[in-house]
């Protein structure tokens, strides 16, 4: 599978490409586990902490902003003191966080907890797209992120069915202590793995040099019509996590198992796009794929409207039109990422930092709007990921101008 994708420099100590991407997708494996692995006990957080729909998904949104905070953090933090010995630090502190999560007594305590635990688990999403643009180029860096998303999509599809796995045998706290052990199992591949920035192509670290590298991006139309891209797919698929649980759970009264069944389905769509693109990726180029992926996320999340919005067609009138929607993220998220990556690889830390940012800044908006406008329908959700699906395409049209390829 990763036939062609060699070509670009290679750290003292390399171990082969094969483990260089399992390792970085069980890295980004961290971040969906801590979303998705405690999906379905929300509704018995609520009840076991005596708070409502508002005050439990403050622990989902918190962690969206933490994530996007701490990006901007990590990111530099890479590009001046190499990734793998930031990427331990934020494995560590996750593992703090996770714990602080079981012990927490109420909803804001859980909602604290989980800004730590995010912070942490910012460092390994961050600096494992560095590490691919550090040692690939731009299409192939799309194909191989492609990969790592096959590698890492086992994780969302069964985290939760691992969560309501463990409901049946323990409460919801028990989810917390298996993150912090599957953290801690991550750091010994981690630590293995050379490092992929050299010394000499590290930056400084002092607020000039970092506000500089942020100003360079914001100055770039292509860099950000490529971050809009990725965000608007990703805000999109952050309000389906966020509004999911309660409309398939509460609305429309499925279980905890046939939920994570659900929620599998889509992560399996995810999974096959995925695998698509690492395959075309490399001869229609990455622009091309992701245009494709834009106007096809814009049409189907046009249907998840009509037929899923009211909630007249029932359960399959929001599985099925959701399910095509998020099949193209496969097509949007490694393509967006590398093209904001492309051009500045000397601030790879830096750019894959402010398009996460974006990306989860705009995932915990959605999350928090979706549950503002709650009113027991399906309506909320799919308005919110059309809008969502349509603004970060027209943005990307807008600022992206078709490059031949070289």
């Amino acid at each position: 599978m990763l036939d062609g994708l060699k070509g670009g420099p290679r750290p003292e100590g390399w171990r082969g490409d094969g483990t260089f991407v399992a390792t970085l997708g069980l890295l980004l494996a961290i971040t969906p586990m801590a979303v998705d692995m405690y999906l379905p006990a929300l509704p018995s957080i609520g009840r076991s902490l005596g708070a409502d729909q508002d005050q439990v998904q403050l622990s989902l949104s918190g962690f969206f902003l933490a994530f996007a905070a701490g990006q901007l953090v990590w990111g530099p933090a890479g590009d001046r003191f190499g990734r793998r010995v930031p990427s331990l630090a934020g494995l560590l502190l996750f593992v703090v966080g996770s714990i602080g999560c079981w012990a927490a007594g109420d909803a804001l305590v859980l909602a604290a907890w989980r800004v730590v635990e995010a912070f942490g688990a910012a460092s390994v999403t961050v600096l494992a797209r560095a590490m691919v643009r550090d040692v690939f180029d731009r299409d192939r860096s799309a194909s191989v992120l492609s990969l790592m998303m096959l590698v890492m999509g086992a994780a969302p599809m069964f985290a939760p069915i691992v969560g309501s796995q463990i409901l049946k045998v323990a409460d919801w706290r028990m989810v917390f202590l298996v993150l912090a052990a599957l953290a801690l199992v991550s750091l010994v591949p981690l630590a293995r793995q050379p490092e992929t920035l050299p010394v000499a192509r590290r930056r400084s670290a002092a607020f000039g040099s970092v506000a500089g590298a942020y100003l360079v991006l914001f100055n770039d139309r292509r860099y950000l019509g490529y971050v809009a891209a990725g965000a608007g797919m990703l805000g999109a698929m952050f309000a389906y996590i966020s509004g999911t649980p309660f409309i398939y759970i509460e609305l429309f009264g499925v279980g905890p198992d046939m939920f994570s069944l659900l929620f599998g389905l889509n992560v399996a769509g995810m999974m096959g796009s995925s695998y698509l693109n690492s395959r075309f990726v490399l001869r229609l180029g990455s622009d091309r794929v992701l245009r494709i992926g834009l106007v096809a996320s814009v049409v189907f999340a046009l249907a998840l409207v009509v037929f899923g919005g009211s909630g007249a067609y029932g359960l399959a009138g929001v599985v099925v039109p959701l399910f095509l929607f998020l099949s193209c993220m496969g097509l949007v998220g490694a393509n967006a990422m590398a093209g904001a990556l492309a051009d500045h690889p000397q601030i790879a830390g830096a750019a894959s930092a402010l398009s996460g940012f974006a990306q989860f800044a705009v995932g915990a908006v959605a999350g928090m709007v979706v549950a503002a406008r709650a009113d027991g329908t399906p309506g909320p959700m799919c308005q919110t990921i059309l809008v969502l699906a349509i603004g970060g395409a027209a943005l990307h049209f807008l600022l992206v101008k078709p490059v031949a390829r070289r």
